[in-house]
């Protein structure tokens, strides 16, 4: 079973890295931090599945399926001008929610 806590879309290709930083500016939850010749991926499990640093990256070198996660759930429920459904993410399997 997919665990929202530990387990993400989010895919890096450090070989496509053009080292830009672009990712590092956009991500909220700094997901990634500078390296020498690319980005290091540091904290993916932070990953909120926005998408904005796979739409910033100017080498395809991150992927993420966005519009899947909580991100998605929140400006859903805030779009809609509605209270969030924790279950909307798929993380509140055990009545705990991580949104």
């Amino acid at each position: 079973m997919f665990n929202s806590y530990l387990e993400n879309t989010l895919e890096y290709y450090p070989e496509n890295c053009i080292n830009c930083h672009r990712c590092i500016q956009v991500c909220p939850h700094n997901v990634f931090t500078e390296g020498n010749d690319h980005v290091k991926l540091t904290n993916p499990t932070s990953c909120i599945e926005c998408g904005a640093c796979a739409q910033n990256c100017p080498n395809e070198a991150i992927k993420v399926e966005a519009g899947v996660g909580c991100a998605w759930a929140m400006i859903r429920a805030a779009l809609k001008g509605k209270e969030m459904d924790s279950g909307e993410c798929g993380c509140d399997d055990d009545g705990k929610s991580c949104c």
